[in-house]
């Protein structure tokens, strides 16, 4: 395994392993909706295979140029997508595989990075549900009780997300807000995170 290096120079210090702490909370919500991406457009792997090195940082291989072509990859492939919930699954797996990149840089852009595929999520769910808030806000309520205090102090790092026009902003902003919030409510861990055994469900 890579040793718990510091990346380059930046406002704040960010290792290795918190790297893969934040890959592998995005990769999760990024894999949970692969398959809306998959059954619009069953012939394009970009979006999977941004999954799979997504994969490969967080089970400690070296960050590489892997990551970086799979994740632009995959956001080209979201730009063609046929519809917006297919756009946004394809979006998300080109985040995660992006998050081995996250920039130690103290601006409110790069919380997209930590959180957008989860926000991405809860409106690719919200979509299915004939567009029924309550289904978004039960998602964000799952991402934000499976964030682990490692991602948390990760996040509060960063300045807060701004609101924004789209749905997904305003999502992604009200998820961070709920992270900070409850880290302020309590010092201690959280619960989060699903079994270990079924992270890599539906990668293969």
């Amino acid at each position: 395994m890579t040793p718990n290096r510091q990346t380059g120079s930046g406002d704040f210090d960010l290792t290795m392993d918190e790297l893969r702490v934040v890959a592998r909370y995005v990769v999760r919500h990024a894999q949970d909706v692969l398959h809306v991406f998959e059954r619009a457009v069953p012939d394009d792997p970009r979006p999977r295979a941004a999954i799979d090195a997504a994969w490969a940082f967080i089970d400690g291989a070296d960050r590489t140029n892997r990551q970086r072509v799979a994740s632009v990859d995959a956001h080209r492939a979201a730009r063609s997508a046929p519809t917006e919930a297919a756009r946004l699954a394809a979006r998300s797996a080109g985040d995660a595989a992006s998050a081995a990149y996250l920039h130690p840089i103290a601006r409110a852009s790069q919380v997209g990075h930590i959180l957008r595929a989860a926000a991405s999520a809860a409106r690719i769910g919200e979509i299915a549900a004939g567009g029924a808030a309550a289904t978004a806000d039960a998602l964000l309520e799952r991402s934000r009780q499976e964030a682990t205090p490692a991602l948390v102090g990760v996040l509060r790092r960063y300045p807060p997300a701004p609101g924004g026009s789209s749905r997904v902003a305003r999502l992604m902003s009200t998820l961070d807000r709920a992270l900070r919030e409850t880290a302020d409510r309590s010092p201690g861990p959280t619960t989060g995170g699903r079994a270990a055994a079924s992270d890599r469900a539906g990668t293969s």
